[in-house]
Formats: structure tokens, sequence, C-alpha cells
């Protein structure tokens, strides 16, 4: 097959390199990718939000198969047009990955099908948004409702944050994103990842992840895309996640076929755990970064045959073949980020990294210059291991880091320390 993969992070380089690994892969193609992903697939240059631009390249290059990696392609509608066009795709509608793209959708949503969720309001207004967060008091969460690039969800511990967050907000610093905003009570627990393979009317459950999303060890400071991940999660036992399907994912389902506007691709639940209860934090409709790469290493070469399943609507004849095993990924992150940083920094020592089943580094932000991999984001790395014990693969994914030279990044010394 010739697979086309759209994205350009750690996800999309995860994805690559299992897909890469089944034998039905003939043509691997990634737009755009960055320097990593360019070593074990092709790389094109073209808008992957214009649907016409992805249907041409997929025409001109005789595409058997497109995956969708990240959640804006989606919500600006590539998948459909890549299905009008005859091409089998995983990767929801427009009209389904709202939710993801709505926040204030997916409550509704959870209203009509009895999900279980944090209580909330929506507003337009700022004044009554503000009216609101007093009569409830904090900590309480302000969330943009719309896609934010993963910073438009402010966890305010006092009201004078909660009110400057809704300034912010209605202020336009999320632009569209902030037009309209949901605020939630504030849930207690620990919150973990449940990916769920969805062809529309099956569901598959695909593995279970726990990342940490604050920047400094001990889960401190500003909240980041993700600093590392784990899986899979101890938190979410199988109790958990057959309770979470019951309640939560399989009513979703349900109720977006009911609508007329069925979801296919990967539905990545959030949940707040406590109690032996999930509740729903959100939904991402694509799958999670840096989840995605501790995921990819448990999955190998059998992702994309489950990924042909939910496209090609057969879920309920596919299976996962889980190895007893354990994978975890930290993120090496340009010094700064969350904040400013400086790209371009040369990476050295990435040569001496060993690459097999077991160790893999996933390039998330990076660029070849001058016959050198160079930093080219805020996230930069993610030095993924796999081990028979999550101390095993937390070691070797630390030993492999030792081996790099680039003191102008950085990563959290902690990752896996919950569940450890």
């Amino acid at each position: 097959m010739n697979i086309l993969i759209l994205g350009s992070g750690g996800r999309e380089h995860a994805l690559a390199w299992a897909v890469k690994q089944n034998p039905k892969t003939d043509r691997l193609i990634v737009a755009p990718g960055n320097a990593g992903i360019a070593m074990l697939a092709e790389c094109a240059d073209f808008d992957i939000l214009d649907g016409a631009a992805v249907v041409a390249f997929c025409e001109g290059n005789a595409i058997d198969f497109v995956i969708v990696g990240p959640e804006a392609p989606l919500a600006a509608g590539v998948a459909d047009a890549a299905r009008a066009a005859g091409f089998l795709t995983f990767g929801p509608s427009a009209e389904a990955a709202k939710l993801e793209a709505s926040k204030g959708f997916t409550k509704e949503i959870c209203d009509a099908c009895g999900a279980p969720t944090a209580a909330y309001a929506r507003f337009t207004q700022a004044a009554a948004a503000k009216d609101y967060i007093r009569a409830q008091g904090a900590p309480i969460v302000v969330k943009a409702d719309g896609l934010a690039a993963g910073k438009g969800v402010i966890v305010a511990a006092t009201e004078a944050e909660a009110l400057a967050a809704i300034d912010d907000m209605f202020g336009g610093e999320f632009g569209a994103a902030g037009a309209e905003v949901v605020i939630e009570e504030f849930m207690t627990g620990e919150e973990a990842s449940f990916f769920v393979l969805t062809d529309g009317v099956h569901a598959l459950p695909i593995g279970t992840a726990q990342d940490h999303k604050r920047v400094g060890d001990g889960d401190t400071g500003p909240n980041t895309g993700g600093m590392g991940a784990y899986s899979p999660a101890p938190v979410l036992t199988d109790a958990i996640a057959q309770r979470a399907m019951t309640e939560i994912v399989l009513p979703t389902i349900a109720e977006m076929a009911r609508r007329g506007t069925p979801y296919q691709g990967v539905l990545y639940a959030g949940l707040m755990i406590k109690d032996g209860q999930g509740r729903l934090v959100e939904y991402n409709a694509r799958f999670g970064d840096p989840e995605t790469q501790v995921l990819m290493m448990r999955l190998g070469a059998q992702a994309l045959d489950l990924l042909l399943a939910c496209a090609e609507g057969r879920l309920d004849k596919a299976q996962v073949n889980w190895a007893d095993d354990h994978a975890i990924t930290v993120v090496m992150a340009a010094n700064g980020y969350p904040g400013a940083y400086q790209k371009g920094s040369v990476i050295d020592g990435l040569e001496r990294m060993p690459e097999d089943s077991r160790h893999m580094v996933f390039h998330a932000g990076t660029a070849l210059k001058d016959g050198q991999i160079t930093a080219n984001g805020g996230r930069v790395l993610n030095i993924t291991a796999r081990g028979d014990s999550l101390a095993d693969a937390r070691n070797r994914a630390y030993a492999m880091i030792d081996l790099l030279h680039w003191p102008e990044g950085f990563c959290r010394s902690d990752i896996g320390w919950r569940a450890l």
C-alpha cells in the first residue's frame, strides 16, 4: 500500500515508525514531516489544512490510505475531502471532530447520552461568565470553547485567576477559540488517557496512558503540551476502563450516529478517576501527543492493521495483541519552554542512540541544517523505551538521554513517578 500520514510532530513520527514495520506498507509519505521522520519515510510539503491540496497529492501519488494526525486538518474537513474523493481515510469528519473542536458541543453530547462529566455552564458574554464564577467560587476551570493548541484551559485556584482568564479569553488571547467559554467544576482525582478506535458502530479499546502536563519535576510549574507519558496507566484499571466504555464512550458513539454524524477514527477520552469511576474531562479527535509515542512503541506493526480495520468498518473482527510490557517517553524541550525559546541549536549524540523495538527517539520539533539535526520547536525530542516493567522502561529511557549533548534543552527527571 501507498500510505500518506499528515502531520509533523512526535505523534506522526511514532505512527510512521509503527506503520513502516508492517509488510502491507510499500511507500510511506509524511506531510510535512520533520528531520527524524525523513530518516524512515518520504516527506512532502503542501498545505495539509487544504482538502483540495491533500486530494491532489493523493491522486498524483496513487495513495491507498490517508492517516490524519493532528486536530487542525480534521476540524478543517480534510478527512471529508479525502473520503469524498474516494480515498480510504482514518480520522473523523469535521462534524464529528467537533467533539474536540468545541468543548461546549462535547458537553451537549454528554448531556444527551448521560455520560458522567463535570458540571458546567457556557457563556458568550464576559459579564455573565464573571457572575457565574463569583457565585461558584474557586477552584474552578475556565476553557476556551474552540481549538487553542492545547493552551485554552485555565485551572484557576482563585477567583481572581478565573476572572482574569475570562478577560484574556474574551479579550482575544486565544483568537476565535475564545469567542465562547465553558466554565466547569474543578474535578479531583487522577487523570488518565483512554484510547478507543471506532468505525462509527463498533468500538475497540487500544490502550491506556498517563502523561505529565506540568513543566517541572513533581508536577510543578506551568502546563505544557506534555513532558512525558507512560503506558499502561495503572490507575485506569480494566474495571474502570470497562465502566468508561459502558457509561461514556459507547453512549457517545451511539449519540453521534443518531445525529447523522457517525464518528470514525480514534476517540481519545481524558478521564478523571476517583473512587473507582472515571468522569470525562475532554475528548480529543486524534491520538494524543506524547501518549501516541508509548502506544505505538507497544503496538508496533499491528497498529496499521487496526487503523485499516477502523477505516474499513470491520472493527468487530479486529483485536489487539498486547505483550505484558510497559513503555515510557521523556520529552526533551528547548530551554524556556513553554514560554519563549530559541530555535536552531544543534543536537549532538543522536547517532549514539540505540534504535530497535525497545529504544526509539521520536522527533517532535527538529530540522536538518547543514547536515546537522537542529531544534525547531518547543518540544523537540521524545526519548522512548519499552521494558518488562515501568522501572525497566524508565531506566532505558534515561540512559539514552545520558548519551545526548544538548545544553540548550532540558527534560523532567521524574516521568512515571506516579505509577512508580
